[in-house]
């Protein structure tokens, strides 16, 4: 087929050949450059410290002969998670913080629900002051919480001694405590992760409902709390893992009363292995015992919400 161009002379009809092989190699290249970074920032905070952690894991020092060469690193294999599982120590710091996230985790994230509620649908006036006030006390950071909470709790010192039913630093009244200092820091912040994902709901879901007679907590319970309910879910995984790697509240109580062990928790354990003892190789097994419990129940969590979206 030829065209005739202006000036009069045929010319060649020319067809699209998309793009040249030099632009498709810039397309295909182009996701591997902006994920680069991201990779980067992957490996070095991540990748690089479970793999040396998994390298200590499996050594331990020891002395050889007299001594006298001072310790050495031997390769034990896997020594290190067998004495780890079988210490009574870590296995109660386990029952510690499993009995602590039965109780803080839907405690806190009941009460930041209920607020969240109440600030989109009962609270008209001063809405921003209110979310402030609530969501203040996770702004204070958290050696600085726990040194108030423990003179709060201090025989003497404080007025909540005299006033809770329990004693606030005795064997059996350490870990409601804690539970209210977690409780106090965190309720705030997820008060505004749910309050944020409440402005979301449409307005006229609200409306319909209204109109079909449903009152405020018919529809905080069947429209509003079923539409978050994502939100929910990665806001328990997230409190499910901070609980599991509790470590600031139990540290700051220790100075205060004997209830608190230097191995009450996992994350102390690790603590005391580590910097107390100096048994690296221990320290890193256990750490990486209580990265792989944080997995488990994180997919678990994760599982169930699936399976209650579907």
């Amino acid at each position: 087929m030829t065209v005739v161009a202006p000036s009069g002379e045929p010319t060649a009809s020319k067809r699209s050949t998309g793009p040249q092989p030099r632009r498709r190699g810039r397309l295909r290249l182009a996701p591997l450059v902006l994920a680069a970074p991201f990779a980067l920032l992957l490996t070095g905070t991540v990748l690089v410290p479970i793999g040396y952690a998994l390298y200590l894991s499996l050594f331990t020092e020891r002395l050889t002969g007299l001594g006298f060469a001072g310790p050495q690193e031997v390769f034990v294999w896997l020594a290190n998670y067998a004495e780890v599982l079988g210490d009574p120590a870590f296995l109660t710091s386990l029952v510690n913080v499993a009995v602590y996230a039965l109780v803080h985790v839907p405690l806190m994230l009941g009460c930041a629900l209920v607020l969240a509620l109440l600030l989109d649908g009962a609270v008209k006036r001063l809405r921003q002051m209110w979310s402030l006030m609530v969501f203040l006390p996770y702004a204070v950071p958290g050696v600085i919480a726990g040194l108030i909470w423990s003179y709060l709790f201090s025989p003497g010192i404080g007025p909540l001694n005299d006033v809770l039913p329990w004693n606030p630093l005795g064997a059996d009244g350490v870990l409601p405590s804690i539970v209210v200092m977690a409780t106090w820091q965190w309720m705030g912040y997820n008060m505004i992760i749910f309050y944020t994902a409440l402005r979301t709901v449409p307005r006229d879901v609200l409306e319909a409902a209204k109109v079909d007679g449903a009152g405020p907590i018919r529809t905080a319970l069947s429209i509003k709390v079923p539409m978050i309910r994502p939100t929910i879910f990665v806001a328990l995984v997230f409190t499910v893992i901070g609980s599991l790697q509790l470590f600031t509240e139990p540290l700051i109580l220790s100075s205060f009363t004997n209830s608190v062990t230097s191995t009450w928790t996992p994350s102390l354990y690790v603590y005391e292995a580590a910097f107390i003892t100096n048994d690296y190789g221990r320290a890193a097994a256990a750490s990486l015992v209580l990265a792989i419990a944080s997995a488990v129940l994180s997919a678990l969590v994760m599982r169930l919400s699936t399976r209650r979206a579907r």
